[in-house]
């Protein structure tokens, strides 16, 4: 089963990241059980989620449900079994050369793909994405190489890539497009009407190479929920905190210019967000983080899953609508991005690297400019 429209990321409900309240064993499986049951058919978890937790909560939460009715996919990446964690560095990449050799790659992902499998309570993946890869995920043919041996193994019947956790990665990914385009199915993207850049930057390569796109951070922290408003307040420990000061009310003052879109065809705004994501090609699945805001009287998180499991089958943006939202929505410049820079002279961490002649060759092709 191929990934539907809407889909459930197993990092919301502030689980197994700091985002609101977190939801509660009973509460978060409730969740997960509310998606499925309002028609969302695609579940997206990793195995460094909760090192383990989140791949068995998925597949507690799915007992009993008919596996043909909704696609599992897997993402691997970090490794949790022999890595170490290094504090906010999290877990290194399976592809340090400090934890083994290219020989060793193929092994190492058949092994995490069977024990994810194992803890989600399922035979086989619909999809496996490369998580968070380092330099070496982007650019060596032998890590592609071994994700296609989790094909072979009949672990999944597809493949991607999952960029991250941070925006960028943009001359790295449609690198990868071009080098390894044919193993790839699908690729994760952040991308949302407040965040057009840079992750429409590499639509137009995914789409020749045939690669499908699902989003992510599609409710930007939150602004798309409806649950904000100016001065809102972030329980301590709150990943959002460490956006820069005043992003709340800078997003619902650009929302509150997009708002005539919203009322002219009845939608709210996360199922707007939505929508002006799926309204660029090859923008085939949805995911946004559901948070369940601190405090009394915030909006339950289950109103919110409800909300998007409503999503409007036909799209009624126009494509002059979309590109009104993308220029009052322009962020282009408003952070350094990560990937390859010309920052960094050396590999010092597993999201930041030196730029590399052939992506400013591809960068000049692709009409991207120089600066990066």
């Amino acid at each position: 089963m191929d990934l539907t429209t809407t889909a459930f990321g197993t990092w919301g409900g502030g689980r197994f990241m700091h985002f609101g309240e977190a939801l509660d064993d009973a509460r978060f499986t409730g969740l997960i059980q509310l998606a499925y049951e309002r028609g969302i058919r695609t579940f997206v978890t990793s195995d460094v989620y909760g090192v383990g937790r989140a791949d068995e909560m998925l597949g507690g939460a799915l007992a009993g449900v008919d596996r043909a009715t909704y696609s599992l996919v897997g993402m691997l990446g970090h490794d949790i079994y022999e890595g170490k964690r290094e504090g906010s560095r999290g877990y290194p990449r399976f592809t340090d050369p400090a934890l083994r050799g290219r020989e060793g790659y193929p092994a190492y992902l058949e092994m995490a793909a069977s024990k994810s499998l194992e803890r989600c309570r399922a035979d086989k993946f619909d999809l496996v994405m490369l998580h968070n890869p380092d330099e070496r995920g982007y650019a060596d043919a032998s890590v592609w190489d071994a994700m296609g041996k989790l094909k072979d193994a009949g672990l999944t019947d597809r493949l991607g890539i999952a960029p991250g956790p941070a925006n960028g990665f943009t001359l790295d990914l449609i690198h990868s497009f071009e080098q390894f385009g044919e193993a790839m199915d699908w690729a994760m993207v952040i991308l949302n009407p407040l965040e057009p850049w840079p992750g429409r930057l590499c639509l137009d390569a995914a789409e020749k190479a045939g690669i499908k796109v699902l989003t992510r951070v599609v409710d930007y922290g939150g602004v798309f929920h409806g649950t904000m408003s100016p001065g809102h307040h972030f329980k301590d420990g709150d990943h959002r905190t460490y956006r820069p000061q005043g992003w709340v009310e800078a997003g619902l003052e650009k929302l509150a210019q997009m708002q005539p879109i919203l009322d002219r065809h009845g939608l709210t705004p996360l199922q707007f967000a939505s929508l002006w994501n799926l309204a660029h090609a090859p923008v085939e699945s949805v995911v946004p983080t559901f948070i369940q805001e601190a405090g009394e009287g915030a909006r339950p998180v289950e109103e919110l899953v409800e909300e998007f499991a409503a999503l409007p089958a036909d799209n009624p943006l126009t494509p002059d609508e979309v590109e009104r939202v993308a220029q009052i929505g322009d962020n282009t410049g408003c952070m350094a991005l990560k990937g390859a820079s010309k920052r960094h002279e050396v590999s010092e961490r597993p999201d930041e690297w030196p730029m590399r002649p052939e992506l400013l060759e591809l960068a000049g092709r692709h009409g991207l400019g120089e600066e990066w």
